[in-house]
């Protein structure tokens, strides 16, 4: 018999049958709070991945699609995501692995002067 038998930061419970998920807190900047309704938003992501977690958050806020996706479903220029502090570009891009308990920031393309 097996017993709970956990994999990774996605696990499996396999004596249960069930998927556990991680829940990320996604932090949010300017017009990205009007379109998610505040600050932080709890996403249970289907993965762990980056690209998981921003299709979980276009599921839930279907407008949050064009702000941030290309048509190509690449980040738009200027759009930024941080995991602990660091720009994915210097990570691995959109397949850069999250947990529940990294720092994740989302940035819109803002200008100022």
């Amino acid at each position: 018999m097996i017993n709970n038998v956990t994999t990774g930061t996605l696990g499996f419970n396999i004596e249960l049958g069930r998927e556990e998920r991680i829940h990320m807190l996604v932090k949010v900047f300017a017009n990205l709070r009007q379109i998610c309704g505040g600050v932080t938003v709890d996403v249970q992501p289907d993965g762990e991945r980056v690209i998981d977690v921003l299709d979980k958050m276009v599921e839930m806020f279907p407008p949050l699609k064009d702000e941030v996706f290309s048509t190509e479903k690449e980040l738009l220029p200027f759009v930024h995501v941080y995991v602990n502090g660091r720009n994915i570009i210097h990570l691995d891009d959109l397949q850069t692995k999250v947990g529940e308990k990294d720092q994740f920031a989302l940035f819109p393309p803002v200008a100022g002067g």
